[in-house]
Order: C-alpha cells, then sequence, then structure tokens
C-alpha cells in the first residue's frame, strides 16, 4: 500500500466521517494521530493526514456506528492492531466481530489471537474492500460537480484565501491575467485543462467587478 497522497484535516473529515472535533480530541489523548503533525496543533495544516491514516479512520469510523456500535475501548485495539502491521500487509489483514467486542488473526501464523464467545455468530472484516472503497472515495473528491463550474469561491488555507474557481485551487486572478496578456478562453482552458469555458467568463466576471470596486 505504498500511497504518498497527504490529506488534510477537511478531506478526511469527508472521507471517514469523522468531525474535526472528533479527529482533534482523538489526537489530544493519544487515541489516533495523524502521521505527521506539528507541535503547534492551532497552525493550519498542523494535522496531515496519509492514505493509511485515512483508511485507519475510516475503519474505526465504521465500526463505532451501528449496527457494529463497538466501544472506544475495542476500538483503540484495532487502532493498535493496525499500527503494529506494516501498511503494504493491510490488504490481506482480516479481523472479526463477535458481538461488541473484535478479535484478529494473526496474518504470519493464522492463529486467531483471542476466541470467540461460544455459541456467538463472528462477523469477519476484510481490510482489502475497505481500502478499495477509499482510493475510490478519493479519486471522487478530485471531480468537480456541475454545480462548481464557473462559481468562484473562497476557503480558508486555500491560495491565501484568494477567490479560486469552485473545486480548484486556480486562483480568478491567474484567469484574469491569462486574458489580460491576450489569451482567449480555448487558450486558457488548454493552461488548465480542469477548467471550462464557464469558468473562465465565472472568473473574468468578478475580476472585472473587482477591478471596477477598486476603482
Amino acid at each position: 500500500m505504498r500511497d504518498f497522497s497527504a490529506y488534510t484535516l477537511d478531506q478526511v473529515c469527508r472521507l471517514t466521517g469523522l468531525t474535526r472535533r472528533q479527529l482533534a480530541y482523538w489526537d489530544r489523548t493519544g487515541f489516533f494521530s495523524p502521521a505527521c503533525a506539528s507541535e503547534n496543533r492551532s497552525a493550519p495544516y498542523s494535522r496531515v493526514y496519509t492514505f493509511k491514516d485515512v483508511v485507519g479512520l475510516r475503519t474505526i469510523a465504521r465500526l463505532r456506528k451501528a449496527p457494529h456500535s463497538i466501544h472506544l475501548r475495542e476500538l483503540r485495539q484495532v487502532a493498535s492492531w493496525l499500527d503494529q502491521h506494516p501498511a503494504e500487509s493491510w490488504p490481506s489483514l482480516v479481523f472479526f466481530i463477535a458481538g461488541k467486542h473484535v478479535y484478529f488473526d494473526d496474518p504470519e501464523s493464522g492463529v486467531r489471537l483471542a476466541a470467540r464467545p461460544k455459541g456467538q455468530s463472528v462477523l469477519p472484516i476484510s481490510m482489502a474492500p475497505i481500502m478499495a472503497e477509499m482510493r475510490a472515495e478519493i479519486e471522487s473528491l478530485k471531480q468537480r460537480t456541475p454545480d462548481m463550474i464557473g462559481r468562484v469561491e473562497r476557503r480558508r488555507y486555500v491560495a491565501h484565501n484568494a477567490p479560486v474557481l469552485a473545486g480548484t485551487r486556480i486562483p480568478t486572478s491567474a484567469v484574469w491575467n491569462l486574458a489580460k496578456a491576450g489569451y482567449d478562453a480555448a487558450a486558457i482552458v488548454r493552461e488548465y485543462p480542469r477548467l471550462h469555458a464557464e469558468d473562465v467568463e465565472g472568473a473574468l466576471a468578478y475580476e472585472t467587478k473587482r477591478h471596477l470596486r477598486a476603482g
């Protein structure tokens, strides 16, 4: 599982269904901290999560919810178990849910590390489908929805809070500067393949108004 991508706090919230408050609490209490974190957690981008982090958090988030509703004490064991195994081994990992308890298999010996209660059914949970699901959702983050086309927005910590075209990090000022340099809409789209002609129109309309207001 060699994936060196990095994910922001907001992206992790979207991918896992967890809240910023939950992630901050888990980090503060040592339950689950991101792979890359600065000492000053209040600074922008002070917590950066890896793909392995995101998959682990998605797994834990799923176990917290119904129908599993696994207690946090058990989830600590899951987090520890995942952390103890190298990322490359995760596709082969399987653990089991019996009632409100989690049980693990040793992937090397094949020996179950805890015995389930007698007569209780066991639900196997494989990491491979969770990882595949996570990759698909990460790809969907990169896709722009129709309502984003031509829309200008500002997002905290993105492009120094400058106005950008929705779903991108492309400032409207960049489109304006290209247009001033003689680029037409088609040429601007060639420079920024993620854009559409409507994006160019939206950016130029925004920048025109901004320059008029500035006098």
